[in-house]
């Protein structure tokens, strides 16, 4: 499995889910302004990860779909699938994961 990652384009997965969505600019008043989102799509910003909930929730998609399309050329289902594929195949690579431990056990000395 590749840990290399294509650079993210947030804005290009911003936009084409808005545009999807049949939303304009304006329509995200309620979480950012819409020089913000210009900005975003723009890729002058970077957004916070509870910026990019807030974001998906007004456009009633997952947080999880815009950071996947960020992460594709093209978002065709197949890319897609690849990229949630590889992502899968690596979580499962974990031998020791917990998200509810605090501290990771350090070998005795």
């Amino acid at each position: 499995m590749s840990t290399k990652a294509s650079a993210p384009d947030f804005g290009k997965a911003l936009r084409a889910v808005r545009l999807e969505r049949d939303l304009s600019q304006e329509d995200f008043y309620e979480v950012s302004g819409r020089t913000y989102v210009s900005r975003l799509e723009n890729n002058g910003a970077d957004p916070s990860l509870s910026k990019i909930v807030q974001l998906a929730q007004l456009m009633g998609t997952h947080p999880l779909t815009l950071l996947t399309l960020a992460f594709c050329n093209k978002g065709s289902p197949a890319e897609v699938e690849r990229l949630i594929a590889s992502v899968k195949d690596e979580i499962a690579s974990f031998k020791d994961l917990s998200l509810g431990r605090r501290d990771r056990r350090r070998p005795a000395r």
